[in-house]
Parts: C-alpha cells; sequence; structure tokens
C-alpha cells in the first residue's frame, strides 16, 4: 500500500508545481497594473563606472558583544580567525572581489573596477555582503568558540564608496591598515595598565590622554624602476595575508588586484 500512496503523492505534488509555475509564467506576462507606478519611487543606486567598488562592514555594538561572550583582551585571536574564515567565505561565494582587508571588528571588500555584478547597484553590493558575512559569522561561531555558546546573533552594518583610481584605492586601504596599527598600540598599552598595572579602565584612559598629538613622516620603499614581470592569472582560494600594505612591496608583489582587467 505504501508505495502506490507514495506514487500518488508524488504525481499530486509534481502536477501541483507545474501548475504553479505555468500560473508564474502566465502571472509574469500581465503584471502590470495601476499599482505598477510604486516601481518610480525605488531610488538609482547604481555606482559609477569604471569605479572601485569598496563595501566596509562594521560589528554592530561590538564593545558589548565582546564583554557578553568573553572575549580575551586586548586580542581575541578566536574572534579575529573567525572573522577571517567570514571574509574568506564571502570571497568564495560572491563575484568580483578582488581583495578583502580587515581588522578588529570590520571589513572592506573590494570588487573589480570593471565589474558589473548586479548592475553595479550599491545596494545589492552590500547586502549580499553584509548577509553572507552575518551568516557565516553564525555558522563557524561553534569551530573557533568551542566552549562559549552563542548568546545572540551578532549585526553588522555596511557602507558601500568607490574610488576612481588605483592610487585612491591604495590610499583608502592605507588609511585602514593605519587605523588598525594606532588602535591596536592603544587597546595593548590600556590593558597593560589594566591587567598588569592594576588600573581602573577609567585610571588607564585618563593615563593614555595626550594633550598634544604631533605627526611624524615615515618613508616609504622606494619605487622600482625599470622592471618587468610576466604575470599569470588564475583562480585561486581567499588566502589571509598579515602583511603591510601601506608600502609599495605588497602591491608589487600583486600587481594582478589593480591590473587592468580588473
Amino acid at each position: 500500500m505504501w508505495p502506490s500512496c507514495n506514487v500518488k503523492v508524488r504525481d499530486f505534488w509534481l502536477g501541483t508545481s507545474v501548475t504553479l509555475i505555468r500560473c508564474l509564467k502566465v502571472g509574469a506576462t500581465m503584471a502590470k497594473s495601476k499599482f505598477e507606478y510604486v516601481r518610480n519611487f525605488e531610488a538609482d543606486d547604481t555606482c559609477l563606472a569604471h569605479c572601485w567598488v569598496v563595501v566596509r562592514l562594521d560589528g554592530r555594538n561590538f564593545h558589548r558583544f565582546a564583554e557578553k561572550h568573553n572575549f580575551a583582551k586586548p586580542n581575541d585571536s578566536r574572534a579575529l580567525h573567525l572573522m577571517t574564515k567570514c571574509a574568506q567565505t564571502v570571497m568564495k561565494e560572491l563575484e568580483d572581489i578582488v581583495i578583502a582587508y580587515g581588522q578588529s571588528d570590520e571589513y572592506s571588500f573590494v570588487f573589480k573596477r570593471k565589474s558589473n555584478w548586479f548592475k553595479r547597484r550599491a545596494s545589492k553590493f552590500m547586502t549580499h555582503v553584509a548577509s553572507q558575512f552575518a551568516s557565516s559569522y553564525v555558522f563557524y561561531w561553534r569551530d573557533y568558540f568551542e566552549d562559549q555558546p552563542l548568546l545572540y546573533p551578532p549585526g553588522f552594518d555596511g557602507r558601500v564608496i568607490v574610488y576612481p583610481s588605483n592610487q585612491t584605492l591604495k590610499d583608502y586601504l592605507s588609511w585602514r591598515q593605519a587605523d588598525c596599527h594606532i588602535n591596536n598600540l592603544y587597546n595593548t598599552v590600556f590593558w597593560a595598565l589594566v591587567q598588569q598595572s592594576g588600573l581602573t579602565p577609567v585610571q588607564a584612559q585618563e593615563r593614555l590622554q595626550v594633550g598634544e598629538v604631533t605627526t611624524k613622516e615615515v618613508k616609504l620603499p622606494a619605487e622600482m624602476e625599470g622592471k618587468k614581470m610576466a604575470v599569470t592569472r588564475t583562480r585561486t582560494k581567499p588566502v589571509p595575508l598579515y602583511c603591510d600594505i601601506i608600502g609599495d612591496a605588497f602591491w608589487k608583489e600583486h600587481p594582478e588586484i589593480l591590473g587592468e582587467d580588473s
């Protein structure tokens, strides 16, 4: 009895699915109605052509999230590796991302200059990256926090920026890494004062206040002149690098990132 019953049920659902598909196709050709004018309220958010599109994600209220989940101070290697895993997943699942840079609770994803992904709509870039990253964070949480349950879902906000030239893109990434150096230096000293010297967080913050900020020029590596190299583009998996992107060495080792085909 069961085999024949299963066949009937299967045939019934197959028939229902075919009917539904046909109805949807007919409906699609008859979609125009007096209500269609509401589409005119959709904003045109197309990113400028021939520009680098950058999506930067930031953790929403991650200071509280870190406290609730007992992150180690000043840096929790589990959290940092989880962020990198999420970024690798985004690069693997979404198209046209050539490089990603991350620190703390933020990550920047750079799309090809010539990318026409979702017709270069900023909302599509941002929502796809944010949703893929956030879902990956929850999905891979237990791989990195085995003894710490996830108490509530994390949130990430995102923004889209376009940069017109290779130099402005390099300056953007340099800015984010310089910001990382400054924050990491501050946090390392701050938590050393709290954990090793016994100061309260308020006392440590007061100790680190300065009355004057000075700017010092740093000499960057000299340009390499008259050198040619052959580059072969291959599709590879995203690999995390812990390196300097402010100087020229990184960009000379990876010319394909800013190449004309991007």
